[in-house]
């Protein structure tokens, strides 16, 4: 039988494995940062309606400037921004591709700060570009000076930054990013898959006069659309033309683009549960010390937390319990999905159970 390492692929892929959470089936899923809620029924019935819509007219290539999807984008975001500046793909890893496709390549490098969402070196790599990652402060902080520091010593062609951070949940303060704007010439990428379940302000208050800033976003958390795969990004209308460069002809179908402006449209009832999640998310901050373990504080939909004394077998057990976390492969942590409040006794009494001492 013929094996992956047969074929001729490319020499800077051999030996590397691909992308992906351990999919195993449990009654809860705290692993993925998916929103647990799901969309109201009443949200539902809108989008299939619209859906059916699309599908009598699917014998037609759909928009492929889904200009209806951009407008929708630009008003639902706010802050003065035209449905020119923003561009949209199949999930926000689409989006960081076509970046990546357009502004990085051959010769390039993008410089990070680890531990940080896996899938951009991932991404980084699969486009020829070279990954430098940089330290991080204490409790995963990045302030300025170790920002400008970085870029000082590496030089890189594009900087990554996750505001808030994940796998970590830290935040990151709109000073870090006007810093290594102005001390990089080249892009600036900050992923804000978090944004709505952040407490400070966003990076796109900082887009006017910034057209080397890209601020990309996701509807697959607060808006509880992870299976229907819908990322955007906001940028100076000159970065939009990069992209149209790099996507593929109609790469985003008519279903997608149909499904995403009926929950734009039904926008606050579908972030209805953001207070919610957030309000687990601060419960297990609150409640984890009392069982032993550390969690960081955490401006996203999941917690990290420390004092996990073997994660393999932690996992493990939580599974036999019908409960699925992360394992990040940060030494002696956890990181777990704030989900209904009934999710989070399950977690939590599942690990009182363990009775693992502190770390």
């Amino acid at each position: 039988m013929t094996e992956l390492s047969d074929l001729p692929i490319r020499d800077d892929l051999r030996g590397h494995l691909p992308y992906g959470a351990p999919q195993i089936h449990v009654p809860i899923q705290l692993n993925v940062n998916e929103n647990t809620h799901g969309i109201p029924a009443e949200v539902a019935a809108t989008i299939l309606a619209d859906l059916a819509d699309a599908v009598a007219g699917a014998n037609r290539y759909p928009d492929r400037e889904f200009v209806r999807l951009r407008e929708d984008l630009a008003s639902y975001l706010g802050h003065g921004l035209g449905a020119e500046q923003l561009w949209a793909a199949n999930g926000s890893n689409e989006v960081i591709q076509q970046f990546l496709q357009a502004f990085g390549g051959p010769g390039r490098s993008v410089l990070a700060f680890p531990p940080t969402y896996s899938m951009h070196s991932l991404l980084v790599q699969a486009n020829y570009s070279r990954w430098v990652p940089a330290d991080r402060g204490p409790d995963w902080e990045v302030t300025p000076e170790i920002a400008v520091a970085a870029i000082e010593r590496e030089r890189p062609n594009i900087v990554f930054l996750c505001k808030p951070n994940n796998p970590t949940g830290t935040g990151l303060g709109l000073d870090v990013i006007e810093a290594v704007y102005d001390a990089h010439p080249g892009m600036l990428l900050v992923d804000e898959a978090y944004a709505e379940f952040e407490s400070g302000p966003s990076a796109l208050t900082l887009l006017p006069g910034r057209p080397r800033l890209v601020v990309s976003r996701t509807m697959s958390k607060a808006f509880a659309f992870a299976g229907v795969r819908l990322g955007y990004l906001a940028a100076d209308p000159a970065v939009v033309d990069a992209f149209r460069l790099v996507r593929l002809p109609y790469h985003l179908s008519a279903l997608t683009q149909a499904a995403a402006v009926a929950a734009l449209r039904s926008a606050p009832a579908m972030l209805a549960q953001v207070e919610a999640i957030k309000a687990e998310r601060d419960r297990m901050v609150r409640e984890l010390p009392g069982l032993g373990y550390r969690p960081w504080p955490s401006e996203a939909n999941f917690v990290l937390f420390g004092g996990v004394e073997d994660p393999r077998e932690t996992f493990e057990a939580l599974i036999r319990a019908g409960i699925i976390v992360r394992d990040v492969g940060i030494p002696h942590t956890l990181r777990v999905t704030a989900g209904t409040p009934e999710e989070t006794d399950a977690f939590l009494g599942a690990l009182a159970g363990l009775r693992q001492p502190p770390r």
